[in-house]
C-alpha cells in the first residue's frame, strides 16, 4: 500500500505531541520552546539515541549472555541438562509472544512511561534472577525479564522513530541502532565470558542493573511524557489471538530442540499456533481498532524489512551459537577468548551499518543493499563449512566472520530503518514491535531448526563407528557444518525474497511539516 499524506480533513497535530513529527527542533509558540514529540527535545536527540541504544543493548545481549553463564548456574543450582534449555526458552516465550502487545501499549499509554516501566521491571527481574536460590526461581525471573523486555524493546525503537525525522540524521541514528541490535549477541558472549570467568555467573544478570540505571536516569531527564491524541483503542481479541499464537509457535520450536518433531507437544503447539495466527490475520481485517493494522505490514518495503529481520534472525544463530561451540569445544578457547574472537565481526558490522544507512540507503534504496547483505551472509556461512579440527583463527575463522559481519551490517540497519519509515505516530509502537517480533521469532525458529538438524547430523555420523574422542570430534564438526549450510540456505532465501519485494530507488522522504504520514 503506497504512502500518502494525512488528509486535510484530519486535525492538525498538537505541537509536542507524538503526532508532531516535523523536522524542527521545537515549535515556536508564544515565544516558548515546545518539545519535539519524539520523546525528547530535538536538541537532545543524540543523547536520546544513547539512552535508547543502552536499553536495546541490554535486551539484545541478554539473549546470549546467559548462555555463557548456564554451565556455572547449572552446577550452582543443581538442575539437569534436560531442564537447562528453559532458562533460555522462558525468556524467549515471554518476549516473543508479548512484543506486539507491548508495542500497542506504548502507543496507548505513552512511550516515555512504558520505556521507563520496562527498564524498571527488567532490572527487578534481573536482580531476582541473580539472587536465584533454585531452578524455578531462575526460570521465573527469566520469564519476567521477557515480559518487561516486550514493553521496553518496541518503546525504545518507536522513540527513535519519532525523534529522528530528518532523513540524514535518521540514517545515522538507525545505522548506530542497527549495529547495536546486530552486534548485541556477540557483545553478550564477550561480556558473559568476562563476568563468568572473573566474577560469578550471577553477575551476568546483575549487570543489567547498571544498564537500566543509566538508561532510566537519561530517559527520565530527556524524554517527554504523552501519548498520541488520536491514540487507538486496544484490540483485546487480536491481542489474545496473536499472543497465544506466537507463544505456541515459539514453544513448539523450542520443544523440538529436546524432543522429536513427531512429539505431540511439538507438532501440536505448532499447528495450534499457525491456526491462531491465521485467525488473527483474518480478525485484523474485521476489527474496528486492529492490534496490527494491515497498513503497517502491507507496504512492500516494510513487509520486505520484516521478512529480512525474520530470516536474518534465524540464520544469524549459525554464527553465534555453533561457532561458539566450535571455538570452545574444538579449539578449546576460554569464554573470554571466545567473546574476543567475535569482536572483529562486531566492528565490521558497526561500520557497515553506519555507512550503509548514512550514505548508501538514501541514494540507492534498500533493494541492492539488503539482498547484497543476504548474499554476503550466505557466503560467510558457506565458507565456515571449510573449518576443521586443525583450523587456525587468523587464517580460517576470521575471514568468513568478517564477510558475515559485513553482510549482517548491510541487513539490520537498513531493514530497521525501512520497517519504521513513514509510520503514523499512533502506529509507531506496533510497527517497532513487529521488527523485534520478526527477529525474536526468527531467532527462536532458527535455533530450534539448526539444533535439530545439527544433532541429527552428529547422530548419523556416529552410526556404525566406535565412539572414540576423535570420532566424536568429527561428529561435532559434521553437526556444525550442517548448521552452517542451513544458515547459508536461510540467507539465500532472504536474498530472493528481498530482491523481489523491495522497491527500486531511494526511499520516499518521510518527514512532513504538518503531520504524520499514513500508509
Amino acid at each position: 500500500m503506497d504512502r500518502e499524506a494525512v488528509p486535510a480533513s484530519e486535525p492538525a497535530p498538537v505541537p509536542g505531541s507524538a503526532r508532531d513529527t516535523g523536522p524542527s527542533a521545537s515549535v515556536p509558540h508564544g515565544g516558548a520552546s515546545v518539545p519535539h514529540s519524539g520523546g525528547g527535545r530535538h536538541e537532545h536527540r543524540w543523547l536520546i539515541l544513547a539512552v535508547v541504544g543502552i536499553a536495546q543493548l541490554m535486551v539484545v545481549l541478554d539473549a546470549t549472555i546467559v548462555n555463557i553463564a548456564l554451565p556455572s548456574a547449572q552446577r550452582d543450582l543443581g538442575f539437569t541438562d534436560g531442564n537447562r534449555q528453559w532458562v533460555v526458552t522462558a525468556y524467549a516465550l515471554a518476549f516473543g509472544s508479548l512484543l506486539l502487545l507491548g508495542g500497542r501499549i506504548a502507543d496507548l499509554v505513552g512511550r516515555k512511561i512504558v520505556f521507563l516501566a520496562g527498564l524498571a521491571g527488567f532490572a527487578v527481574a534481573s536482580a531476582l534472577g541473580g539472587a536465584a536460590t533454585s531452578f524455578s526461581m531462575l526460570v521465573a525471573a527469566r520469564a519476567l525479564q521477557g515480559v518487561f523486555g516486550a514493553l521496553l524493546a518496541p518503546a525504545a525503537l518507536s522513540l527513535l522513530t519519532t525523534t529522528f525525522t530528518d532523513p540524514r540524521e535518521r540514517a545515522k541514528a538507525f545505522g548506530i541502532y542497527g549495529a547495536i541490535a546486530g552486534a548485541g549477541g556477540a557483545v553478550g558472549l564477550l561480556l558473559g565470558g568476562v563476568l563468568t570467568e572473573y566474577l560469578d555467573w550471577r553477575w551476568c544478570l546483575y549487570v543489567n542493573l547498571a544498564f537500566a540505571a543509566v538508561a532510566m536516569v537519561g530517559g527520565a531527564r530527556l524524554l517527554h511524557a504523552g501519548a498520541p491524541p488520536d491514540r487507538p483503542k486496544l484490540d483485546v481479541p487480536g491481542t489474545l489471538l496473536v499472543s497465544a499464537g506466537l507463544f505456541c509457535i515459539v514453544y513448539g520450536f523450542s520443544n523440538a530442540e529436546t524432543h522429536a518433531w513427531s512429539d505431540a507437544l511439538t507438532w501440536g503447539f505448532l499447528v495450534v499456533g499457525a491456526v491462531l495466527l491465521a485467525v488473527f490475520a483474518w480478525w485484523q481485517t474485521r476489527a474496528a481498532h486492529p492490534l496490527l493494522p494491515l497498513r503497517v505490514v502491507l507496504d512492500r518495503d516494510r513487509g520486505a524489512s520484516f521478512l529480512a529481520m525474520f530470516i536474518s534472525g534465524a540464520g544469524m544463530f549459525g554464527v553465534f551459537l555453533f561457532l561458539t561451540y566450535y571455538l570452545q569445544q574444538i579449539l578449546e578457547y576460554t569464554p573470554v577468548k571466545t567473546g574476543l574472537a567475535f569482536l572483529p565481526m562486531v566492528a565490521v558490522m558497526v561500520v557497515a551499518s553506519v555507512v550503509t544507512t548514512n550514505n548508501l540507503l538514501p541514494r540507492m534504496g534498500a533493494k541492492p543493499i539488503v539482498p547484497l547483505g543476504m548474499g554476503l551472509s550466505a557466503a560467510g556461512m558457506a565458507w565456515l563449512t571449510a573449518l576443521d579440527v586443525s583450523s587456525g583463527y587468523a587464517a580460517h575463522v576470521l575471514p568468513p566472520l568478517l564477510v558475515a559481519g559485513l553482510g549482517l551490517g548491510l541487513i539490520f540497519a537498513p531493514a530497521m530503518s525501512m520497517a519504521t519509515a513513514g509510520v503514523a505516530a499512533h502506529d509507531a509502537g506496533v510497527a517497532s514491535a513487529m521488527v523485534n517480533t520478526s527477529q525474536q521469532v526468527g531467532g527462536s525458529i532458527g535455533t530450534a531448526l539448526l539444533n535439530t538438524l545439527a544433532t541429527t547430523a552428529a547422530s548419523n555420523y556416529l552410526v556404525g563407528r566406535k565412539p572414540t574422542p576423535q570420532v566424536e570430534e568429527q561428529a561435532a564438526m559434521q553437526s556444525y557444518s550442517t548448521a552452517y549450510w542451513w544458515s547459508a540456505l536461510f540467507f539465500a532465501i532472504g536474498l530472493v525474497v528481498t530482491v523481489v519485494l523491495y522497491r527500486k530507488g531511494p526511499p520516499a522522504p518521510t518527514e512532513t511539516g504538518s503531520g504524520a504520514v499514513h500508509m
